[in-house]
């Protein structure tokens, strides 16, 4: 079979979700796909459950190598696979039946797309465990439109958040090959960094329809204490280099970009603080109040943090 989409999941211990994830795929009403699982040294039952979907569906291929993160495992399907399409699942999500088919129908409506991405759901667990995604995901009706607002050339927009989760997206190979893979040195925000370098290159395309359940757990990346601030450091270094403006003129409001900037900064002060890291987030907050000095609550949180004030829990949203 000739493959037209390579799917390629990156895995690390997540026996109790990776055979979900992976029927997800092989339910796809697009059959022309291969599927590189790259485990980054699990030390779980997770390659035993891959080898075992391997062997009754041949398009599934199990690629092993030593814990390295999730970058170099992602780089590491690229660079072993076969197909015009790249998909980065993540290994603990889960795709509707039709999302690989109706992406590509939309790259055919709009050749020059380097991209194609989609809406997602928040799939939170329950007292008896996560709920069967049919009875979660919305049904599919008719073609999705496309979102106008998230579709072309989107740069400016990517200054703002992180629209696009990989688990979402499916990238023309040629793009990739322009703008480059995933940056190993970059423990986190990997992903929007790629959108970024993507989207001052070739136009995306949103589908505005929902095709992927985003997993919601404690065992996940942005729930984790960083020792930077990854986010406004990435989004400083690309306005600085790009500017605000996307190629069809569409920009981001400098004053925006501003408040923006002092927002994040906040919200990594915020959880600098309730980790017991006084200076970091006394910096952070100062980082913020100067992006924004109209904002008195910057200046108030510079006060608390030194008085010795320290927040309830900040939300998983709040905690990157």
């Amino acid at each position: 079979m000739t493959v037209l989409v390579s799917v390629v999941i990156p895995t690390y211990n997540v026996e109790r979700y990776i055979e979900q994830t992976l029927q997800s795929v092989l339910a796809q009403s697009h059959r022309a796909l291969e599927v590189l699982v790259v485990d980054d040294g699990s030390s779980d039952c997770t390659r035993d459950l891959v080898v075992a979907v391997a062997a009754a569906d041949p398009r599934v291929r199990l690629v092993s190598q030593a814990n390295q993160g999730v970058c170099v495992a992602r780089n590491r399907g690229l660079a072993e696979s076969r197909g015009s399409f790249l998909c980065f699942l993540d290994h603990d999500d889960w795709w509707a039946p039709w999302k690989l088919a109706e992406q590509l129908a939309a790259f055919g409506r709009a050749p020059d797309a380097g991209v194609v991405f989609s809406d997602f759901l928040n799939w939170f667990s329950t007292e008896s465990g996560f709920a069967e995604p049919d009875s979660v995901l919305p049904a599919l009706e008719g073609v999705p439109a496309h979102d106008n607002e998230f579709s072309g050339w989107i740069y400016h927009q990517f200054l703002i958040d992180c629209w696009a989760l990989t688990s979402t997206a499916m990238i023309r190979r040629s793009a990739l090959d322009s703008a480059g893979a995933f940056d190993p040195a970059l423990p986190y925000s990997e992903d929007w960094d790629l959108w970024l370098r993507l989207s001052v290159r070739v136009p995306f395309v949103k589908l505005a329809v929902v095709s992927t359940l985003y997993r919601q757990h404690m065992e996940q990346g942005n729930r984790k204490l960083r020792e930077v601030d990854y986010r406004t450091r990435l989004l400083e270094s690309n306005a600085a280099r790009h500017g605000l403006a996307s190629r069809d003129g569409r920009k981001l409001d400098r004053e925006r970009f501003a408040q923006n900037l002092a927002r994040y900064h906040m919200q990594f002060g915020l959880h600098q603080l309730e980790h017991g890291r006084r200076r970091v987030a006394i910096g952070a907050f100062a980082r913020a109040w100067r992006h924004h000095p109209a904002r008195l609550k910057y200046g108030a949180l510079i006060a608390a943090a030194t008085l010795g004030w320290k927040p309830c829990a900040a939300t998983p949203g709040d905690a990157t």
